[in-house]
């Protein structure tokens, strides 16, 4: 049996402008995905996807020759995905499931698959790896995006990233705030598209661009060497604030949080998955009073 694993991700800084190049901080979460591969004893490749419980959520069978012309008419549809990012690692690697072996394969989430911390970027990293091909060049040809998820999937440290032409360049960091018992994550309990948020963006005016991206660089440089909350909140609002008119939206905070007392910043996509908030354990009780049941420490997400 062949194994892969990966790790989630949020990103902390640098949401759509790391598409066009800024800098952004990014931490794998200790939970992630894993994928089985093993022989199977029926005929072409028996799929099957399970949720954090053992659950199957998706299964189908796929025969070698629906990959080999896999096209793509609904992107929404998990098959038709699949299909697609199994044929175009083959045409990376024409020697990937060029034996057309019958397998079984299992992917296995650690979370909830509605947090949007990774089931379809830690699906393409571990494809990759699988299929011997470049994780980049994959997403590039399928999913789209920056790719911060895919260093995720891979590190075991937080992240600084950057988007170029060629490679992307990753440093590995260290992101662990002395006031990090002060850090909470939110669910807002829904899950937000990262190809219709990318998609919004794109349709923004561009006016402004290099001095935005240059400010959430220096946003993303500066908050790793934050020593105190004050400070903190001091640059996760100004980011707020940018990214807030770059989009011509509201900050999450102004629209719907105004009364609460802490910051509150936005994570990926905005408008649905994770929110970042500071505050004490008594002032979770504010998100718990509007609904908001799943909040996860800074320290129980994050991997170390």
């Amino acid at each position: 049996m062949l194994h892969f694993y990966a790790h989630g991700k949020l990103l902390i800084t640098g949401e759509y402008s790391v598409l066009d190049g800024a800098l952004a901080l990014a931490v794998p979460t200790k939970k992630g995905q894993h994928l089985y591969i093993e022989p199977s004893d029926q005929n072409d490749i028996l799929w099957e996807s399970r949720d954090k419980d053992g659950k199957i959520w998706f299964e189908t069978t796929l025969t070698y020759n629906e990959i080999s012309e896999a096209q793509i008419a609904n992107p929404e549809d998990p098959k038709q995905r699949l299909l697609q990012l199994l044929r175009t690692a083959q045409k990376l690697n024409p020697q990937f499931l060029a034996e057309k072996t019958a397998l079984k394969i299992t992917t296995r989430l650690e979370f909830d698959r509605n947090w949007g911390l990774g089931t379809s970027s830690t699906l393409v990293y571990m494809l990759a790896k699988w299929a011997q091909v470049n994780a980049y060049r994959l997403l590039e040809l399928t999913f789209g995006g920056s790719g911060y998820d895919l260093a995720c999937a891979g590190s075991e440290t937080a992240i600084l990233y950057q988007k170029s032409l060629g490679e992307p360049t990753v440093y590995q960091t260290t992101f662990n705030p002395p006031f990090s018992d002060q850090l909470f994550f939110v669910y807002l309990n829904k899950k937000q598209n990262s190809r219709e948020a990318i998609t919004n963006y794109r349709n923004q005016p561009k006016a402004g661009q290099e001095l935005l991206k240059n400010k959430i660089s220096g946003i993303s440089e500066t908050l790793l060497k934050c020593e105190d909350l004050t400070s903190f909140c001091m640059l996760i609002n100004a980011h707020e604030q940018l990214i807030g008119r770059a989009l011509n939206t509201t900050p999450i905070k102004q629209m719907h949080f105004s009364d609460y007392t802490g910051s509150i910043k936005s994570l990926g996509g905005w408008g649905g998955d994770f929110i970042l908030a500071t505050g004490s354990d008594i002032e979770q009780d504010y998100f718990r009073s509007k609904g908001y049941q799943t909040i996860i420490a800074f320290d129980e997400m994050v991997l170390d």
